[in-house]
């Protein structure tokens, strides 16, 4: 995700730093999401004056690891209509589930602010009723037996998300709420605004309109029909599989994803939109835009071929995903997201020729970057808990640097190096922490400039350090070995040191495990 800063001009021509390939500069539009997030940080209390705090002392703050895995979701198949006038989707979830290691009679769902209807087993003489429990935020489920590791058994909860009576206040400067269903203009009032609706998971608002394990150590492929007045354009993860015009009006399209993810990562969007397509490799890349952008699309979007083709090459992954998409929508709450193979951007994205004369690299193409590079760091391998956030963000974030580097030169790649980090270190005025955080009060205080800009800064370390070609020999290493599954910060070090035959645990020790600037 991204989020946006800025930066005391005064102070930034005070101040000076020594950066290879550095110049000075304003911050990019890549670091919204970050700093979105950091606003609503509370930050800790000044110690007494002369007092020293010991480093050994208890963190105030819990600890969070990764959430324990008893049962896995393996696919999920949504069916969804929608009630614009109530704000409602209403919905079958058939959930494909196992046991992780331990034997399981009981599977407990994150399911927020819903109304169930029914929930049962499907089997081969019929379905069964299950017995469960529901507190409007978890939905525990009695299966009919104890299941083991070896065996799969599918779970059908027909239910109605109402995401607009859900408790409110949830969400963080960076995402500015965590509802995850979202009506936009739901009864046409508003002449100059279009109806949508889209959502948006992270971190853990997925299970805000289906229900599943909402953490992101889970990973499923899955499968979304979306029934639509027939004017509408959808978007979901995956491949559109299949479109049926019904006798009301309506339209069912179907969108399957073959591939596993992270239940955050699934989205939805709906609305008037026009689709402008481009190519990669042969895959399909589209750019969703409300239809008076139509003939700018591409002069905002143009540059994604390019990039997934420089990005496939830099690390020797292509890109792994079944197509690429990219929607502009109204009101979003966040800055952008990395949806897989369907990204979401705010509509300030759109531009029209005149204003796109006054385009720049830290605007919309840095953002463009910055999530397309998710599809790797985040997407195909995946932070196993939120604590792990800068295995994530830290390489989204330097991607901006690459790409920089790589198009414009030198001059462009220190502007971005120096704007990233003149961020961090005006953050670092009120808060020093590691990059990987086990204690917080919420896993939104991790979406800071400490796991943006200072990660980014540190990989671009820890590049001098080894030298270009084993520190790309490392990240394909690292994402070969471990894509498609959810990891901690060990495995990063783990491909590092198996690449350049070097014991590294100084250097994270030093760098991502402990306080200090880059």
């Amino acid at each position: 995700m991204r989020h946006t800063f800025s930066v005391n001009f005064l102070w930034l021509c005070l101040v000076s730093f020594t950066v290879v390939g550095q110049a000075t500069g304003a911050k990019s539009r890549a670091s919204e999401k970050a700093d979105k997030k950091n606003a609503s940080t509370a930050e800790p209390a000044p110690s007494p004056a002369g007092i020293t705090v010991p480093s050994w002392l208890p963190p105030e703050t819990p600890l969070h690891l990764a959430a324990p895995m008893l049962s896995d979701v393996v696919n999920t198949k949504l069916d969804v209509r929608f009630d614009w006038a109530k704000q409602y989707l209403l919905g079958t979830a058939v959930l494909t589930l196992r046991p992780h290691f331990y034997p399981q009679s009981n599977v407990v769902l994150d399911a927020k602010g819903f109304d169930i209807k029914t929930v049962q087993l499907i089997g081969e003489k019929g379905d069964k009723s299950l017995t469960y429990k529901y507190d409007k935020a978890q939905l525990s489920i009695t299966l009919d037996r104890s299941y083991t590791r070896d065996q799969t058994y599918q779970v059908r909860i027909a239910y109605v998300a109402k995401p607009n009576e859900l408790p409110q206040g949830g969400g963080s400067a960076a995402i500015t709420s965590d509802k995850g269903l979202y009506f936009i203009n739901p009864l046409g009032q508003d002449p100059k605004k279009p109806r949508q609706i889209w959502t948006q998971g992270e971190t853990q608002a997925s299970s805000c309109w289906f229900p599943t394990i909402d953490h992101p150590n889970q990973r499923m492929t899955q499968e979304i029909s979306m029934t639509v007045d027939n004017q509408y354009k959808t978007l979901s993860n995956g491949l559109l599989v299949a479109s049926r015009k019904n006798a009301d009006g309506t339209r069912t399209d179907t969108w399957r994803q073959s591939l596993a993810a992270a239940p955050y990562l699934t989205m939805m969007a709906v609305g008037d939109f026009a689709v402008v397509s481009d190519t990669w490799r042969g895959k399909a890349v589209d750019y969703y835009v409300e239809p008076q952008y139509k003939n700018t699309a591409k002069a905002v979007f143009g540059h994604t071929p390019e990039m997934m083709e420089f990005y496939s090459k830099r690390l020797g992954i292509d890109f792994p995903w079944e197509k690429y998409a990219q929607i502009a929508v109204r009101d979003y709450v966040s800055g952008a997201m990395e949806n897989t193979t369907a990204t979401v951007h705010g509509s300030t994205i759109q531009a029209t020729t005149r204003e796109l004369l006054d385009a720049q690299y830290e605007g919309a193409e840095s953002t463009i970057t910055h999530e397309l590079f998710h599809h790797w760091f985040g997407d195909l391998v995946t932070c196993e808990s939120w604590s792990n956030l800068p295995l994530n963000e830290s390489f989204a974030n330097y991607s901006q640097f690459l790409w920089a580097e790589h198009k414009y030169g030198a001059d462009q790649a220190g502007l971005v190096q120096q704007q990233e980090l003149a961020a961090y270190l005006e953050e670092a005025n009120d808060k020093r922490e590691p990059l990987i955080r086990y204690h917080y009060a919420s896993q939104e205080d991790m979406f800071d400039r400490h796991s943006y800009q200072k990660g980014g800064r540190v990989l671009h370390m820890l590049r001098k350090y080894v030298g270009d070609d084993a520190f790309f020999a490392s990240l394909n290493h690292y994402l070969a070995k471990n894509k498609f599954t959810a990891v901690e910060i060990s495995k990063l070090r783990t491909a590092f040191e198996e690449t350049t035959g070097e014991d590294l645990t100084w250097f994270f020790d030093q760098w991502f495990m402990q306080r200090g600037h880059p």
